[in-house]
């Protein structure tokens, strides 16, 4: 299945970015609609988007005690996306439950568990409490949620190759941290070019400012699909 493009809306409102958003239509199907615009302005948001023709990515990261991680899923079920973030430190059962309530309320719905966050270093986790790098922790999260009845992850590109030698083929990536060449890392510490993406084993690549900053995004997403292809 080849690499996808998913299109971050770094806004507080889909109107500040519909400008955009339109001149993107039948060049990127899936966008994301994170935890900023959801606070901002709710499941409309999620709406206005899903009725310009894009598939939803709801990055909410759920984490919290199962029963209420299930109900959540059973909430946004009814709303028009095509994936969930949840994290995977929640644990066992939390995603079991999770994973549940996703079977019975939204078949269709790729449930994602966030392993560790892109713009964590080494040096960052271990003020956590966790001794092991992050790759190894990414592959521990990894393991426990496809166990526990996940269908796909987020990960950092550099350990795409890692997870792809431990997991089931059929198992979703979708990896942040993906900057084009001539593009600045911002806030990511563990970046990757989309074609070194794509060619480790990605699923889907996750792009905000390098498309939304450039001065032609149309151009700017076409190149980046142009690579993956």
């Amino acid at each position: 299945m080849p690499c996808e493009l998913i299109l971050v809306l770094d806004a507080q409102s889909p109107r500040e970015v519909t400008p955009v958003l339109r001149q993107l239509q039948g060049t990127v199907r899936w966008v994301k609609v994170g935890l900023e615009m959801f606070t901002a302005c709710g499941p409309d948001c999620v709406r206005e988007v899903a009725g310009l023709g894009f598939r939803v990515f709801l990055d909410l990261k759920l984490h919290d005690i199962p029963n209420t991680v299930a109900k959540s899923i059973e909430s946004v079920s009814k709303l028009p996306i095509g994936m969930l973030t949840l994290h995977t430190s929640g644990g066992r059962e939390m995603m079991q439950w999770a994973a549940k309530a996703q079977r019975q309320h939204a078949p269709d719905l790729l449930l994602l568990g966030v392993t560790v966050l892109t713009s964590m270093s080494e040096a960052g986790l271990g003020e956590t409490g966790v001794t092991g790098t992050p790759a190894e922790q990414v592959v521990r999260f990894g393991r426990l949620a496809v166990d526990s009845g996940l269908r796909g992850l987020v990960c950092s590109p550099l350990e795409i190759a890692l997870l792809r030698a431990v997991l089931p083929a059929d198992v979703a990536l979708v990896t942040p941290g993906i900057r084009p060449r001539d593009a600045k890392a911002d806030d990511q510490t563990r970046v990757m070019t989309p074609g070194e993406a794509a060619q480790a084993g990605a699923s889907y690549l996750v792009v905000g400012r390098p498309i939304f900053k450039a001065p032609d995004p149309v151009a700017a997403a076409r190149a980046i699909l142009a690579e993956l292809r």
